[in-house]
């Protein structure tokens, strides 16, 4: 079952980098309840297995492309990130160090996984993917377009995905660079 999660979450996120057109330095934020994909209410059954697992896979997809990953802790630490250091070098981070209860499996995998974890109360991503209803929308640029993935579930969890584009300002006599799509 684990290696189907893994497998899954590996699909879902390479799809994604692909599709929304990420490059390395790139940041690609996930918002994962493992209670969800092992079939219970989000913030009810916490599952470090499962998040390995999906870690594993999100994680081999992201390495394979040079992209950093960011994940989305529960609502317990108010949705803060935990990435690694040298994807926000300057960004101010906060004294937190996420559990499986208080801010979520995946989100402790994360740190226990990366060589330098950090946590913040936000980042700008560019890209994201949301297993089981997490609500990621709060941590990516301006502005959000869906993307649409051939991984519908992992597990039982219902998967979102979305990529950002530049703002268009300026109106209709603008002139816009289609190379920033």
């Amino acid at each position: 079952m684990f290696e189907e999660i893994r497998k899954q979450a590996y699909e879902a996120a390479s799809e994604l980098i692909e599709k929304a057109g990420l490059k390395a330095g790139g940041i690609l934020i996930v918002g994962c309840s493992t209670s969800e994909v092992m079939g219970s209410r989000i913030g009810t059954d916490s599952n470090p297995e499962a998040a390995m697992a999906l870690f594993s896979g999100i994680w081999e997809a992201v390495s394979e492309r040079g992209v950093f990953l960011a994940a989305q802790c529960c609502e317990h630490l108010n949705r803060a990130v935990v990435t690694e250091r040298q994807a926000v070098p300057f960004a101010e981070v906060v004294n937190v160090v996420p559990q499986p209860k208080a801010g979520g499996s995946f989100a402790t995998a994360a740190y226990q996984s990366f060589k330098e974890p950090v946590v913040l109360e936000e980042i700008r991503a560019d890209a994201g993917l949301d297993i089981g209803d997490t609500l990621i929308g709060m941590h990516l640029k301006k502005v959000a377009v869906p993307v649409r993935l051939s991984v519908k579930t992992i597990g039982e969890a219902h998967v979102n995905a979305a990529r950002v584009r530049p703002k268009f300002i300026g109106g209709e006599r603008a002139v816009y660079n289609d190379s920033l799509k």
